[in-house]
């Protein structure tokens, strides 16, 4: 381990990890309201002397990012290395919002109240995206606290909007559609913070150098509107029940989806996300259409427009008169394996864990490498492993939101240890 590094792990002890994601995790940042946060981060990493500010899209949302600025000389030329992670929670920790679709109350974890557990923090997003942005701020302070002569610049940048989300429609958040799926990373990069090579900070403890995109789909499904008292009187289809009909059969093809799409490295998924037909008010009627919504993964080599037609075809088999419009579209990208940041990132991560890295096969998850690679920064992703420990919570409906929700404080470690490595390789 060169002295740099061993000067700079030094300063990322588990005591200030913990500080870390404790900090973050309490200021609530739900996408569209991560401006609290960003001030936070910026301010810490101003404090830690790099040229940080918030990069603010409205009052509301801002983004975090600080430069630690190199020499402009050595063998790599000076180049510069961004380590990116997301700031904003997937739920909000509001009552009112999240009930009762994330269940019938609200758990400690899915609340912006950080708790120790053990070698554990938990709370809302502690895990996903906090816990690696944490890694982030203090992997900051340390090389700011260092100061080591690198060739190039370090970026950290902190992005609002991370999460595969559209705008949350509730008081007291921006009335803005374009609050989610990648929006601070875009706005920073069009703020000119741009480097030659990133590495973004995500869940999964492994290196990857493409991932899926994702495409949203509206299917609507035409019906009758009439009346409870006239039914045996008057035509009669309700799309609600033919719309159920069709999520059965739209179910069962899904399902069957990956197995016609996987790469080495993908196996991209769909769900039906959500459904709707009909006045909760007025029971007594039936609605002329019924919508359903979901997500369809794209693999990298797969365009959006195809897989549109791949599903345009199938509701042809069951009724040509369910409509289709595609709502949304982040195309599936790719970094070439042999890049210098995925190689850096890969042999970190080796000399980090004493043994050889293999890819992981089967991903389905979008993050903002995705808007990073499409603007043409070479990116590769590495993260934590999600924690899956029966002793926090036996219950395997709490598995998903407490993997987003809870981080293990020594997996911080290993991962600074990661970007630590990276980054001093690629600014030499």
């Amino acid at each position: 381990m060169s002295d740099v590094l061993e000067r700079v792990l030094a300063e990322v002890t588990e005591d200030r990890l913990r500080e870390a994601v404790h900090a973050v995790t309490a200021i609530p940042s739900p996408t569209g309201r991560e401006a609290p946060l960003a001030r936070l981060l910026a301010g810490r990493m101003r404090a830690a002397g790099l040229a940080a500010t918030t990069v603010d899209i409205d009052e509301q949302q801002a983004s975090a990012a600080g430069r630690l600025r190199g020499a402009g000389t050595g063998d790599g030329h000076g180049r510069d290395v961004m380590l990116y992670a997301p700031i904003d929670t997937l739920t909000t920790g509001e009552e009112a919002i999240d009930l009762p679709w994330i269940g019938p109350e609200l758990r400690p974890d899915m609340r912006p109240e950080p708790r120790d557990e053990g070698p554990y923090v938990s709370g809302l997003g502690a895990s996903n995206p906090k816990g690696h942005a944490a890694c982030l701020l203090v992997l900051a302070e340390a090389f700011g606290a260092v100061r080591p002569a690198l060739a190039g610049d370090l970026v950290v940048a902190l992005g609002a909007g991370g999460m595969p989300t559209n705008a949350v429609e509730a008081p007291g958040y921006p009335a803005r559609a374009n609050t989610g799926q990648g929006v601070g990373a875009s706005f920073l990069l069009e703020r000119g913070w741009y480097t030659d090579h990133a590495v973004i900070a995500k869940p999964g403890d492994f290196v990857a150098h493409d991932e899926v995109g994702l495409a949203w789909f509206e299917v609507t499904v035409p019906g009758v509107h009439t009346y409870a008292g006239s039914r045996h009187r008057l035509p009669y289809r309700n799309p609600i029940v033919v719309a159920g009909e069709l999520a059965g059969r739209l179910e069962a093809w899904l399902a069957e989806y990956p197995a016609r799409h996987r790469t080495a490295t993908a196996a991209p998924q769909g769900v039906i996300g959500a459904v709707a037909g009909g006045w909760e008010r007025m029971l007594a009627v039936t609605p002329a259409l019924a919508r359903l919504r979901l997500d369809l993964r794209v693999a990298p080599g797969t365009t959006s427009l195809a897989v549109k037609r791949e599903l345009r075809a199938f509701l042809d088999t069951v009724d040509p008169a369910i409509g289709l419009e595609m709502v949304l579209a982040i195309p599936a990208t790719a970094t070439d394996p042999d890049a210098p940041v995925v190689r850096a990132t890969i042999a970190a991560w080796e000399a980090t864990h004493g043994r050889p890295h293999a890819p992981v096969p089967d991903m389905s998850g979008a993050t903002d490498a995705n808007i990073l690679r499409a603007r043409g920064i070479p990116t590769a992703r590495v993260g934590m492993p999600k924690v899956a420990d029966p002793a926090l919570d036996p219950d395997p409906a709490a598995d998903f939101s407490r993997g987003m929700n809870t981080v293990d404080v020594r997996a911080m470690r290993r991962l600074c240890e990661v970007l630590a490595r990276t980054v001093l390789d690629l600014t030499s």
